[in-house]
């Protein structure tokens, strides 16, 4: 997670995005740490700052791969479900590798298994696993 940016651009971040990312801070739950080094926060921070950096654009398409990767699991639901209500109420299509399906059961997501070919694509409920 670290976000598109428009590097001929000057100032790197426009006023509107920092505007944005006010809003954003708010709605992650990170303005204690917002002015903290990347190097003192904890996992769970550290997902949150760069998933917030992921958003100033206001992307359509957020791509993540394992991202609760040394994420205790009450961070990792925590995560999910940041990421399950950006998708339900601002329409950001989460495309997400995992292999921690366990956690997935509450929000239902289409599921695309794939190992060399694709072996399945469908609805969590019917995911018989393999």
């Amino acid at each position: 997670m670290t976000g598109c940016q428009k590097h001929n651009k000057i100032p790197f971040y426009t006023k509107i995005d920092k505007q944005n990312l006010k809003k954003i801070v708010d709605e992650l739950g990170i303005n204690d740490i917002i002015n903290k080094r990347i190097g003192d926060l904890s996992g769970g921070q550290k997902q949150r700052v760069l998933l917030a950096r992921s958003l100033i654009r206001n992307p359509k398409m957020i791509i993540l791969d394992e991202p609760q990767t040394g994420l205790d699991i009450n961070i990792t639901r925590e995560l999910y479900k940041i990421l399950e209500k950006l998708n339900k109420e601002k329409n950001v299509t989460i495309i997400m590798a995992t292999h921690d399906l366990d956690e997935l059961d509450n929000i239902k997501p289409r599921i695309i298994c794939i190992a060399k070919t694709v072996k399945y694509d469908g609805r969590f409920e019917d995911w018989k696993g393999f």
